[in-house]
Order: structure tokens, then C-alpha cells, then sequence
């Protein structure tokens, strides 16, 4: 009589708890946003530093989706500006050298509230080139030489990891995030017989954003 009296208390502690988070997740609405800030970018090849760095745009939607009271599904569809940027200055010339490569990013996050405030957020993210070119500008930021380059010279599609952290105040938010490609951002090429790859870094990219959700 015991060990049924016990197996219907932990049952019925069971099904309250399953209630209970049912009734939390059903409280928390799905959420759409959108984003936009800074974008700081640069090639590695074997370690990230930040040299060279690429200052860009980023701009997106999201959707915040609850999985449970303090985690959500948040993936996202994102414009973000890419690269590396290499200064110059010798006896012939001075200036610097912009390496662009423009994408359309889709990560795909787990966003997890340690804080009533504060979350942190991780997951891969999935990228499709839709630009690429260089440009070459003077001491005073004129822009004497441009180029488009082939998007199919370049590997359209990379990948990798991304994670970060944000701050919500209500409906606004603000959060800073890392992408680490994974792909090389060249293809092979085979010039003369012999094979190359230009450029054979992989991007490395630092975001400054807010947030805004309806």
C-alpha cells in the first residue's frame, strides 16, 4: 500500500511539474525582431588576431522562439559585411587596401537567460557570398581604385560557429557576438601548373548590435 501511495505521489508530482513548465512556455510569446550594428571582420588562416581589421555593416530579422522559461530557438537572417583591411604606407604610396565580402547569414541559435537581463547565445550559422571586391583608398579616404571580383572565383557558401552575449531591457536589447568560419573563403585554382588558393583565410568576424522585438 505504501510503495502505490508513493508511486502516485511522485506521478502526480510529475504531471505538476510537466503543467507547471506548460503553463510557463505557453506564457512566453514567440517574438519577432530585428537588428542591426557593427560589423568587425578579418581573414585568418591558422590563428585569429586583429590586425587588419575590416570595420562593416550588419543588419537582420529574427525569431525568438521559447523552448522553456529561460531558453528560446532564435534563428536569424542576416546581411553582414566582411573581410580584412591592409594599410599601407612606403616610399611609393600610402593608404589602404579594403578586401569586401558581403553575405546573407543565417545562424541558428539557442539563446539561454542566465539573468533576468543577461543571455547568452551559441550555435552554427550558414553564409552565402553575394559580393565580393576590393578597394584602394589615399590618406584622405578618397577612393582611387575599385574592383568586383567573380563570386565564383570564392567558395559562396561558408560556415561555422557563432556565440555571444546580450543584454534586454524590455522589448530593446543590445549583445556583442563572434562568428568563427570554419571554410576557407577561396577556391583551388591551378594557374601555370600550379594550385593555389586566393584568398586562403577564413573569416573572422566581431558584432556590436541592438535589438528591437515586436
Amino acid at each position: 500500500m505504501k510503495k502505490i501511495m508513493f508511486t502516485t505521489a511522485i506521478v502526480m508530482i510529475a504531471f505538476s511539474f510537466q503543467a507547471n513548465a506548460q503553463e510557463t512556455t505557453s506564457k512566453a510569446e514567440t517574438k519577432i525582431g530585428v537588428r542591426g550594428g557593427l560589423s568587425f571582420s578579418n581573414l585568418y588562416t591558422k590563428d585569429v588576431d586583429d590586425k587588419n581589421m575590416l570595420t562593416g555593416l550588419t543588419a537582420g530579422i529574427f525569431i525568438e522562439a521559447p523552448i522553456s522559461n529561460n531558453v528560446a530557438f532564435q534563428p536569424e537572417f542576416n546581411f553582414t559585411m566582411k573581410g580584412a583591411e591592409l594599410q599601407y604606407n612606403n616610399v611609393f604610396a600610402q593608404g589602404k587596401t579594403k578586401f569586401g565580402l558581403s553575405y546573407l547569414e543565417v545562424p541558428v541559435l539557442i539563446k539561454a537567460n542566465i539573468l533576468p537581463i543577461l543571455n547568452v547565445h551559441f550555435g552554427p550559422y550558414f553564409a552565402y557570398l553575394v559580393d565580393a571586391r576590393i578597394t584602394n583608398e589615399d590618406p584622405n579616404g578618397n577612393i582611387n581604385f575599385e574592383q568586383t571580383y567573380n563570386e565564383d572565383d570564392f567558395n559562396r557558401l561558408d560556415y561555422g560557429l557563432s556565440g555571444g552575449v546580450g543584454l534586454d531591457f524590455g522589448p530593446l536589447g543590445v549583445g556583442a557576438r563572434y562568428n568563427y568560419g570554419l571554410r576557407t573563403i577561396g577556391k583551388e585554382q591551378t594557374l601555370g601548373g600550379v594550385t593555389y588558393t586566393f584568398p586562403d583565410g577564413k573569416n573572422s568576424n566581431f558584432n556590436l548590435y541592438m535589438t528591437l522585438k515586436f
